[in-house]
């Protein structure tokens, strides 16, 4: 489990082939790797990875062929930078919100302006993702937690401050920029609750198409 609060960025020092899927080494940059223990998480780009090996500069992880095609980790090269946070203590200040490092999907930078001191981006998430991205709620970029201002149709809009343009990679993004996107766990448990004992049913709900719907809702008492 992680907080969204990016503690490092370090960069790809290798990405090779192996046994048909993927070694990662990724120097860790100012990521303290003295309290990590093999075996341990680390979320890469807001991607949950076990750490397979280590040294004080730097870890590897295994890196499934289902993840590279479902993440934005498939597009890393050497010396690409990346967001780097270890997995959160049960002692640790939850500065963020509640991020498992799964990402639900790869979205993309349509617009980036100044805003003040900060920057406005405007993302377009997967049309399936759309309905748990909510304004005012949280969403998970690249492993940042990022406060949603607005949202249009597939397309949500984010502020970054002066201190997260600094602290993370997105400072860097550029238009056209694929992103891992990670959207509010609470939602989507929200939706499966609220499907009561259709959830077991494969047949008796069309969750795969549309999702919570003005139907779904009048079923269950809401006007």
């Amino acid at each position: 489990m992680f907080t969204g609060i990016i503690e490092a960025t370090g960069s790809v020092a290798n990405l090779t082939r192996v046994r048909e899927e993927w070694r990662l080494l990724v120097s860790a940059g100012g990521l303290s790797l003295a309290d990590v223990k093999l075996g341990d998480s680390i979320a890469v780009n807001g991607c949950c990875l076990t750490v397979v090996e280590f040294d004080e500069h730097q870890f590897a992880a295994d890196v499934s062929n289902e993840t590279m095609n479902c993440t934005s980790l498939g597009q890393l090269k050497t010396g690409s930078r990346v967001n780097l946070e270890k997995a959160m203590q049960a002692t640790s200040r939850f500065g963020g919100h509640i991020v498992s490092g799964h990402v639900d999907g790869v979205g993309s930078l349509v617009s980036s302006a100044p805003d003040g001191q900060s920057i406005r981006l405007i993302y377009e998430a997967p049309k399936e993702l759309a309905r748990y991205i909510a304004g005012k709620g949280s969403i998970c970029i690249d492993g940042t937690s990022l406060t949603v201002n607005a949202v249009n149709g597939a397309q949500f809009t984010v502020n970054v401050i002066p201190h997260t343009q600094v602290e993370t990679i997105i400072g860097e993004y550029v238009v056209g920029q694929k992103v891992n996107l990670e959207v509010d766990l609470v939602a989507r448990y929200l939706e499966r609750l609220m499907l009561g004992d259709k959830a077991a049913n494969e047949h008796g709900w069309k969750e795969q198409a549309g999702g919570i719907d003005a139907e779904f809702l009048a079923e269950h008492g809401y006007k």
